[in-house]
């Protein structure tokens, strides 16, 4: 072994996404574009990177060819590294046989391997399908101060959503007294963000009796998490403060990118001093026609803009012609806009065409309108439905 290394990080992107559909029927969730030029699983990654962890396995599953190909080497996250960097870890074929990731403690499991390799101290577990910027290496300090077995980051939701998440209760210090994954009577409004920090000891302890137990659904909210508290170990809630989103819905992915885009926008994507890294895409540049209006909104490059556009996101090459108008809606890479189109709360995905003159309404009280990939758009749709 050259060295070893202090931290690794384990990043759950096998998920099918299925409240996330259609946008998740060709491509795994953490791989969906975001914000005109990102990729979900990009604000997971750059964590890392920004933390100063740079060891990564990126445990794939569910459709996995865009976010492998996109995902490469890691090196526009300079993760191409000799002795640790970024690598996919796909479910494989053993002498023993094989199986699918059957949960997320099993999807670990079954990379042990790839954990002992580097020898760590500490195992950093997240999920690859949030948004949000996060300082990892503050948590592992209040980890290591602790003497902690596991250190859970947590944010504090509105009492009535906790029901949606896991839910600690934690004493004076922090340490975690209960813990309950989906609690219809949630006692507190801690909720899990996903993200974990074991001791490596402890984890691998764990993991190996998880999967001995024939009853186990194989996953850390519903089994090892309740295991470890229920033997005494040391567990501590990390309060996290900072933006944080669940893009686990069309709503929530929606509202995400929206969140973008403002004078004061919530989630900060220009910050210097914690870049977002992402796989650059060779386009042209960016072009705006005469007649266009472009107010509010988030625009990748190379698009043909003719149109209006406000409170919006256009991914890359798209081409919106004259007299349409798009308000507060997302139109993916590679669409094309006609003549005289008005879409407002919308979801247009990868290469869809609407044709000249359609009107495309979503209703703000539900989910927005979903325009499936490739797919060509020539009659209306008003407050909300699928073409």
């Amino acid at each position: 072994m050259l060295s070893k290394k202090k931290c690794v990080a384990m990043l759950l992107a096998g998920g099918q996404g299925s409240r996330l559909a259609p946008l998740t029927t060709y491509i795994a969730k953490p791989a969906v574009p975001f914000a005109a030029r990102y990729r979900i699983i990009d604000f997971s990654i750059s964590n890392c990177v920004n933390s100063g962890i740079d060891t990564v396995g990126v445990l794939t599953q569910y459709q996995p060819l865009e976010l492998n190909d996109y995902l490469g080497t890691g090196s526009p996250w300079d993760l191409d590294l000799r002795f640790g960097g970024l690598h996919i870890l796909p479910p494989y074929q053993a002498q023993k046989g094989g199986d699918w990731f059957k949960g997320t403690a099993n999807a670990i499991y079954q990379n042990i391997k790839f954990i002992k390799r580097y020898n760590p101290d500490y195992v950093l577990i997240l999920s690859g399908d949030h948004i949000y910027k996060m300082d990892y290496d503050i948590m592992l300090q209040e980890h290591i101060e602790n003497g902690a077995d596991c250190t859970i980051a947590v944010i504090d939701v509105p009492l009535e959503e906790a029901s949606r998440f896991g839910i600690m209760t934690t004493d004076e210090k922090g340490r975690i007294t209960e813990f309950a994954e989906k609690p219809e009577n949630p006692k507190s409004t801690q909720a899990s963000m996903g993200v974990y920090i074991f001791s490596t000891d402890a984890l691998i302890k764990y993991l190996e009796e998880d999967e001995a137990n024939p009853e186990s659904e194989n996953d850390f909210g519903k089994n090892v998490i309740p295991a470890m508290l229920a033997d005494g170990q040391k567990m501590y809630a990390y309060l996290y403060k900072g933006y944080w989103r669940d893009v686990g819905t069309l709503s929530s992915y929606w509202a995400a990118n929206m969140d973008a885009i403002g004078d004061k926008p919530e989630l900060v994507l220009n910050d210097p001093g914690w870049r977002i890294y992402y796989r650059h895409s060779f386009n042209y540049p960016q072009y705006i026609g005469e007649n266009a209006l472009v107010t509010n909104s988030i625009c990748g490059a190379g698009n043909e803009i003719d149109g209006k556009v406000n409170n919006s996101v256009i991914f890359n090459n798209a081409i919106i012609e004259k007299d349409t108008d798009i308000e507060g809606s997302i139109i993916m890479s590679e669409c094309h806009i006609g003549k005289g189109v008005k879409i407002d709360y919308a979801i247009v995905d990868h290469g869809a065409v609407i044709k000249d003159g359609v009107t495309i309404i979503g209703d703000r009280s539900g989910d927005p309108v979903i325009i499936e990939r490739d797919s060509v758009v020539s009659g209306d749709i008003m407050e909300g439905g699928r073409k």
